[in-house]
């Protein structure tokens, strides 16, 4: 069922954890059409579909969307906005810059990101889902107050906002889908862990630099449930290291997103799925555009294994001495880190 405007052909060898050249490519579409049918487990096209999403999360972390849904226009239209954005004088971006008192929401200039410990060569306007300042208590006192959108370029919140209501939609069928792909049923994330969403995004910017290899951003694991990334067409940036410490580049797919999974699904699937390190690095001689929406539990989730996946994998002890995590707890821990030094150098 792939896309046929799509060159690229995937091989059955090439989806091994030890993958060489080209993540997996699954077209989603039946999964979507059959995504609130009481039944769509028995369906021919989803199992099918449901059976690729297994293999993926298992030997890759990493796959392709296509067949979601969404407009290639509007994901189109989001990151040229965000050209324009970055490409505005430093000053004007400054209006929303990211500060501690704006709840870490805002621009962040190059430099000011760090991951592991090391700076990152890029710029950013990061995101979060907004909420009633009370509703999470002091942890959510972090984070609280409206997100920062540039009144230049024109209708650039609004366009985000039909954008991640689509991407939330999407997410949450795709996740789906991988409860099935785990044994389970269909909802079995919307319960305690994700009935209440969280969400964050990233608008990022990459420079051309002059040398080679200059990272772009750390080699990472995402610590949420789900990313999907919808980066530049005409640049090839983001790198996805396998099990012999390769680094694979993920070559843009006009119209896919790229999606990977986080460290809660790894905790919440009992380690059955793993999440994979991956990395940017932009040796392109022009400016690299990528938005990426990170699918979260609840805020307040207390995220451990769910007991269908102990009992369906109990010889699995990954994750069976990992402690129980908070998701908002986790969250706020990791965005102080990595703006602990945003007075000094915003």
């Amino acid at each position: 069922m792939l896309d046929q405007s799509v060159s690229v052909v995937v091989k059955e060898s090439e989806m091994a954890r030890d993958f060489k050249s080209l993540l997996p490519v699954i077209d989603i579409s039946p999964l979507l059409l059959k995504c609130d049918d009481s039944d769509m487990a028995e369906d021919a096209d989803v199992v099918e579909v449901v059976g690729k999403l297994d293999r993926a999360c298992r030997d890759v972390g990493f796959f392709y969307v296509i067949g979601h849904g969404i407009s290639e226009g509007l994901m189109k239209k989001v990151k040229e906005m965000t050209h324009q954005f970055f490409e505005l004088p430093y000053e004007e971006k400054l209006k929303i810059k990211i500060t501690p008192a704006a709840g870490y929401r805002g621009y962040q200039r190059i430099g000011v990101n760090f991951t592991s410990g090391k700076q990152d060569m890029h710029e950013a306007i990061d995101c979060y889902r907004e909420f009633e300042h009370e509703k999470y208590g002091d942890t959510g006192k972090i984070l609280k107050g409206p997100n920062q959108w540039p009144e230049n370029p024109k209708e650039y919140k609004e366009s985000m906002e039909e954008y991640i209501k689509l991407c939330t939609d999407l997410s949450r069928n795709i996740l789906r889908g991988i409860s099935l792909a785990l044994g389970g049923l269909p909802y079995e994330f919307e319960g305690k862990m994700v009935g209440d969403p969280f969400w964050v995004m990233r608008i990022i910017g990459y420079p051309a630099v002059n040398q080679e290899n200059v990272i772009g951003c750390g080699a990472h694991t995402d610590y949420g449930l789900l990313t999907l990334l919808n980066q530049d067409d005409d640049k090839t940036a983001l790198q996805v290291r396998n099990l012999g410490g390769e680094w694979i580049s993920a070559i843009p797919i006009p119209g896919s997103f790229i999606c990977n999974i986080g460290d809660m699904l790894q905790i919440l699937s009992n380690g059955v799925y793993k999440s994979t390190l991956h990395r940017v690095i932009n040796n392109s001689p022009r400016y690299r555009v990528c938005v990426a929406f990170f699918y979260e539990t609840n805020f307040d989730a207390m995220v451990e294994p769910l007991d269908i996946f102990k009992e369906k994998y109990p010889g699995n002890k990954t994750c069976q001495e990992t402690k129980k995590v908070v998701y908002g707890e986790h969250l706020v821990n990791k965005v102080t880190t990595t703006f602990a030094n945003l007075v000094e150098h915003s």
